[in-house]
């Protein structure tokens, strides 16, 4: 195992350090417990916004930290959901009398320690509300999770959220936001290889040089099939199918089309699969007016890739446009 690391145990302190010192225009960072907050929190007046879950996604979430999206991210260890006091932390630190909403990946462990902070907090005076995202097309459930899983469609929640509650929408609203991006998202993944955590130093997961995994999980779990490789556009015509036929995209829709990668997978290679589901969708009369491409919900350094889609209206199109400022995200400011 070869890793850019000093000592598995130190991972993660040390990588939100990092983050502290290459953004600190932007955001800073408390130790003990660990969470990633804005410069400017709290923000009187406005509903704040925390996420996180299990570090070795990134930039998700602490790269979407700033102005027009999170007001806080939470990182657990690698692939492990953090525990309730850095989330109850993060939650007083980012109330600015407003409320908070949680924005919380369908995981087990993220849904009980969110759940649990979100009791601690209202407890001591704040509003919560919690927003559980669930995406994934690939499999009801897994080892993890009860029902779909939350997966990349995550950063276009807390974007348009993040915009909503930017513009001074209450927590209601907020809520009501993310819960209709939730409803109207879909996302599938596929992986080339598998990935490796620093404290296991084995594979997450086994696959022949010649076979890839249909609908896997962001921490490795199996999905639907595991097939031999075929070339790109046929990788993205099944998991496009899948997405499209959900619930279902149909002609005359606007979306949003999110090609992500999972780490280790190069950018030239996001573009041709980016290239293949537009043309796809254009063939079915599916509209394409927002795009997105890169490494936004990562797996390590898993090769492999996901496509969201969202159903865009004037009010999500908008949301999705306002200014945003953050390490990962940032346009318009």
């Amino acid at each position: 195992m070869k890793k850019l690391i000093n000592d598995p145990q130190h991972v993660v302190n040390e990588a939100i350090a990092g983050v502290a010192a290459a953004h600190a225009d932007i955001l800073s960072v408390s130790y003990d417990p660990n969470y990633i907050v804005r410069n400017d929190a709290p923000v009187s007046g406005k509903v704040g916004l925390v996420s996180g879950g299990g570090s070795g996604h990134e930039p998700l979430h602490g790269g979407f930290v700033g102005f027009g999206m999170l007001d806080a991210a939470v990182p657990g260890p690698v692939f492990t959901s953090p525990t309730p006091d850095p989330i109850l932390a993060a939650t007083k630190a980012v109330d600015g009398g407003a409320g908070v909403l949680h924005i919380v990946k369908n995981y087990t462990g993220d849904v009980l320690n969110f759940e649990t902070a979100a009791e601690l907090a209202e407890a001591d005076g704040i509003s919560v509300r919690s927003v559980v995202i669930n995406d994934d097309v690939a499999v009801k459930d897994s080892l993890y999770t009860a029902g779909r899983r939350g997966v990349a469609g995550t950063v276009l929640v807390e974007k348009i959220a993040g915009a909503a509650a930017q513009r001074g929408d209450d927590l209601e609203a907020v809520a009501s936001i993310a819960e209709k991006v939730n409803a109207q998202m879909r996302s599938m993944g596929v992986a080339l290889s598998p990935c490796i955590v620093p404290h296991a130093g084995e594979p997450s997961f086994e696959l022949a040089d010649d076979e890839i995994e249909i609908g896997i999980g962001i921490h490795g779990e199996p999905g639907r099939e595991r097939i031999k490789l075929e070339p790109a556009d046929s990788i993205v015509d099944r998991i496009l199918g899948h997405i499209v036929e959900d619930i279902p995209f149909t002609s005359g829709d606007r979306v949003l089309l999110f090609v992500n990668g999972m780490g280790g997978t190069p950018l030239v290679e996001l573009y041709i699969a980016f290239r293949r589901a537009a043309e796809s969708l254009a063939e079915q009369g599916i509209e394409v007016t927002r795009t997105l491409v890169g490494n936004y919900v990562t797996s390590l350094e898993m090769q492999g890739f996901s496509i969201t889609l969202l159903k865009l209206d004037d009010e999500l199109t908008e949301l999705w446009d306002a200014p945003v400022h953050t390490s990962a995200l940032r346009w318009g400011r």
